[in-house]
């Protein structure tokens, strides 16, 4: 690289330019956004979660994800091997795991279903069983 000794009137203008105003620099990275099909995603952990506690969050994650046109939700639950529903023979080992729970919650609330429009377990290299994806429908304009 060659070094210049003096920088020309123009190359001193436009770097003042920049410096007052980067604003006006083209992003290259903004306008591929908008050009294509680009997909908002959210992950969230729910280890350690209870059940009510992990209803009500997912309720929350799913209202502003549906608000902010987010479409796809990935929930981390694990796969409920640590659980302790196997110490209780009142407890279903199955019907006690965050993996089961949440999408029936989530099928039996009517405002929650409305939003969305598939949940699954991915593959085993995107979480497989310990994790659930959630596609949101788009909001629709009220206008």
């Amino acid at each position: 690289m060659i070094k210049k000794d003096k920088i020309s009137d123009k190359d001193l203008r436009d770097w003042k330019d920049f410096l007052e105003k980067p604003s006006n620099i083209y992003d290259k990275g903004e306008q591929s956004k908008e050009n294509t099909n680009y997909k908002k995603k959210f992950r969230f952990d729910l280890h350690g979660y209870s059940i009510e506690k992990a209803k009500s969050t997912v309720f929350d994650i799913i209202e502003k994800c549906h608000s902010d046109g987010i479409s796809e939700i990935i929930l981390v639950t694990g796969k409920g091997l640590h659980s302790n529903s196997e110490e209780s023979v009142y407890v279903s080992k199955d019907h006690n795991k965050l993996k089961y729970i949440i999408p029936e919650y989530i099928k039996t609330n009517e405002d929650l279903n409305s939003k969305i429009i598939k949940v699954y377990s991915p593959q085993e290299k995107q979480g497989g069983e310990g994790v659930l994806i959630l596609k949101i429908k788009k909001l629709k304009n009220k206008s």
